[in-house]
């Protein structure tokens, strides 16, 4: 009897280890292994990360590209202010030089000349001239008498006491003229405003 429960037991253990070799070795019967799904659902994942790696990739190339494209545009167009207000003043300059050569001709007839109002012309051709340049450039002279006193406009050197009431804060005198260019204020007039 001995012998019948030993055979039992070792037929049971052959049984069971032959379940255990169709769990494990059932893809001959065309079911997949565990393993086999591991290695499915790794490929996809590695897939999506090589995806999104090389989205990664094309994004940050793009940024690099940008900010290189960004930096040299800085560059250029600070260069180019350099530049502007570098020699910006040329065409004026040059503008300019016609009438410091009237100036140099009016000073050497001053030297040779007796002839006072041949010379007085001369000079009020060229301060015309002059005039006339500023214009051309945008430069205005602002209205100051008659004007009343506003603080953004003028600069008040002193107030003096009036006895026409209608004078009273405005300005009476210019001492020295303000100029606007474009609009905008460059030198403000010096004036003196009734009390």
């Amino acid at each position: 009897m001995k012998e019948e429960i030993y055979t039992d037991k070792a037929s049971e253990t052959d049984e069971t280890a032959n379940d255990e070799n169709l769990t494990f070795g059932q893809e001959a019967e065309g079911q997949e292994a565990p393993e086999d799904n591991l290695t499915a659902g790794e490929s996809a994942e590695k897939d999506d990360f090589q995806l999104l790696q090389e989205k990664y990739d094309d994004l940050n190339d793009k940024y690099l590209r940008l900010h290189a494209e960004f930096d040299n545009f800085r560059k250029r167009t600070m260069k180019e202010k350099a530049d502007i207000i570098r020699s910006g003043g040329e065409r004026v300059l040059a503008d300019i030089i016609s009438l410091v050569d009237d100036f140099e001709r009016a000073q050497t007839s001053l030297h040779r000349s007796e002839d006072k109002k041949s010379i007085l012309e001369g000079i009020d051709l060229i301060y015309g001239k002059f005039v006339g340049f500023l214009t051309q450039h945008g430069v205005k002279e602002i209205e100051a008498i008659g004007q009343s006193f506003d603080p953004e406009k003028f600069e008040a050197v002193t107030t003096v006491p009036v006895q026409d009431t209608e004078q009273s804060g405005k300005v009476i005198d210019c001492i020295q003229k303000g100029y606007s260019l474009n609009d905008k204020i460059i030198r403000f007039p010096k004036v003196i405003v009734g009390e």
